[in-house]
């Protein structure tokens, strides 16, 4: 017999799949709609605060919702933050009922997932998505006497005079090309 998660991850959810700025989502009604027809019996099960009765909970700062799916006696549990349009959490001073039932809906369909209709849609979820151009390393210039380069070097030196020529030497070989004659003039600067 073939498990309830075998049976849903099986399935293509594809042709289901709608888009919202970056991200692909199942939305509730389509997951509820796929597992009630093949799970007739399955539950949901919104929780509610025993503290006030809602059917939100709250650290006194932010809200979340918890919400339950059961198949066959099986229930896999979501909690959801209570969040705006672009998925930060809302201050509790400022959750609408809107706010909470959307966050319900989001939840359901992430417990359904978890009895595997549409999960893929999750996978790196967790992990942040980092997108850069790698950092293209600094472009050395090669320091010659007589240009408004070496005139700020000498500047920077005498400035800097209590740093020592190791500091000073390793500060400038970070932008600067240093030739050994110009290192003994640096090192004399250090001197005056």
């Amino acid at each position: 017999m073939e498990s309830v998660y075998g049976k849903l991850s099986a399935i293509s959810v594809r042709d289901k799949i709608e888009r919202k700025g970056n991200l692909d989502y199942l939305s509730w009604a389509n997951a509820w709609a796929m597992l009630k027809t093949i799970y007739p019996d399955a539950q949901r099960k919104v929780y509610e605060s025993d503290h006030t009765g809602l059917n939100y909970f709250t650290d006194g700062v932010t809200a979340y919702v918890k919400v339950g799916i059961i198949v066959n006696d099986i229930e896999h549990i979501d909690y959801l933050p209570v969040m705006d349009f672009k998925n930060n959490s809302i201050a509790i001073a400022k959750v609408t009922s809107i706010d909470v039932t959307k966050s319900i809906q989001r939840s359901t369909a992430k417990a359904i997932a978890m009895h595997g209709l549409g999960l893929s849609l999750w996978t790196g979820e967790d992990v942040p998505e980092i997108v850069s151009e790698p950092t293209p390393p600094p472009q050395m210039v090669e320091l010659k006497n007589g240009t408004e380069a070496w005139d700020r070097v000498v500047a920077y030196v005498q400035a800097n005079k209590g740093l020592g020529i190791e500091k000073i030497s390793q500060q400038l070989s970070t932008k600067y090309k240093i030739s050994p004659a110009l290192k003994k003039e640096i090192v004399a600067l250090l001197k005056d």
